[in-house]
């Protein structure tokens, strides 16, 4: 059937009204108009195509080599037992077509290669999900998304877990407590020279289960079981929820950035009260230099905490390396808050967190020129300017400011 993405047509505005009332008509406008490509269809692959389509997007390439099994019906989105044996992408589809019969969609039962790139990632996708659990595949993927500058979304693991209050978004550069992610890491920057600027979906949670053993038959090696070269033999025990649930944070990250409503995930990482109780006081004292403390200081200890962890991620703004420290702690030694404008005083969405010697410099920046200093700055960096500014956007959309 024809395509249909405009969001003032009058059955399709009713279908999608409360994305319309979320995300404004120009933002599911975008998200609409997007083609989305998911690449493997199983428990977390299925939810995550499933609920992209149901918040509107309008062209989707549905990529996986592999049948619905009836051991796979506990996480799968839309497959029943009449399902079984028949390709998922072609299951997905069949279902789709019934829920959004406007969409358009593009079924690829093949397995992803290198061989199949243009095959797969061609016609310019706006964004890409990986939701595959073989490491060689993903990894390949993943690293001719990057080559293509197509925006993507990589999965960790979500079997033998079940807590979904562990589920972050993090760079994979700092995927130090999933295996899968973690695999992926290490072999991105081995074979492909990425270091990381890839978000994936990991759980925090320690697996719960070990892989299900096989009992193989005599003269048989466990490479005989082997469906396809280099794939996992052995299965991992999976309770649905959580595949589901990182399907649908999968479709959140992809439609909030389609319709440029972006949200940031709760960082990774651990701090004690003390450093949070440091940038307090050092604050107070870069405001008492400029003779202005108790005049201007407009944040508390808790202010704080959300300023450095949830906004600014205990780095500093201008940190572009990718790097943990102490692998889940953070170190914040070296850092501070400093106001952006120095005419704002030193409130939630005017202070940013560079190190010691940025901040210094910085200041005497806005000493030396003013505000004329930030119309500089934004000449000859733009990026960095634009970058701090939907920080402070963030800020005042969350504390309503």
């Amino acid at each position: 059937m024809p395509i249909s993405n405009d969001v003032h047509d009058e059955i399709v505005t009713e279908h999608f009204t409360r994305n319309i009332q979320f995300f404004g008509a120009e933002g599911q406008q975008r998200v609409a108009s997007a083609f989305v490509v998911v690449v493997g269809l199983g428990g977390v692959g299925s939810h995550c195509a499933h609920m992209l389509l149901r918040s509107g997007v309008s062209r989707l390439r549905l990529v996986d080599f592999d049948q619905v099994s009836l051991s796979s019906l506990n996480r799968h989105a839309v497959a029943n037992r009449e399902d079984v044996g028949r390709s998922k992408a072609e299951c997905l589809a069949a279902h789709f077509a019934r829920i959004y019969p406007e969409a358009s969609l593009d079924v690829c039962a093949t397995m992803y290669q290198k061989e199949a790139e243009e095959e797969l990632l061609g016609g310019e996708p706006d964004f890409v999900v990986d939701c595959i659990d073989n490491i060689d595949t993903k990894v390949e993927l993943l690293a001719a998304c990057v080559r293509r500058k197509i925006p993507v979304l990589a999965c960790g693991g979500a079997g033998s877990k079940c807590d979904p209050t562990r589920i972050r978004i993090v760079d994979v550069a700092e995927s130090v407590v999933d295996p899968l992610a973690r695999a992926v890491r290490h072999r991105l920057k081995r074979d492909h020279g990425i270091h990381g600027g890839i978000p994936i979906i990991i759980s925090t949670e320690k697996q719960r289960c070990d892989l299900v053993p096989i009992e193989t038959e005599d003269g048989k090696s466990l490479k005989d079981y082997q469906v396809l070269p280099n794939f996992r033999i052995r299965t991992i025990p999976v309770f649905g929820a959580l595949p589901a649930i990182f399907g649908m944070a999968c479709a959140a990250h992809v439609v909030t950035t389609l319709a440029k409503q972006p949200f940031d995930s709760e960082p990774v990482f651990r701090m004690q009260l003390k450093q949070y109780e440091t940038q307090l006081e050092r604050l107070r004292d870069r405001e008492d230099d400029k003779g202005s403390a108790e005049a201007c200081l407009g944040v508390d200890l808790q202010d704080i905490v959300y300023l450095v962890k949830d906004i600014w991620h205990a780095r500093s703004a201008r940190d572009k390396s990718w790097s943990m420290s102490k692998g889940m702690w953070r170190s914040t030694a070296g850092l501070c808050l400093t106001r952006w404008n120095p005419l704002k005083p030193a409130v939630l969405d005017n202070l940013v967190f560079l190190t010691l010697d940025e901040a210094d410099a910085h200041d005497t920046l806005m000493d030396t020129e003013g505000v004329e200093g930030l119309v500089h700055m934004r000449e000859i960096e733009p990026d960095f300017v634009r970058f701090v500014e939907e920080k402070f956007d963030r800020v005042r959309r969350e504390m309503s400011i």
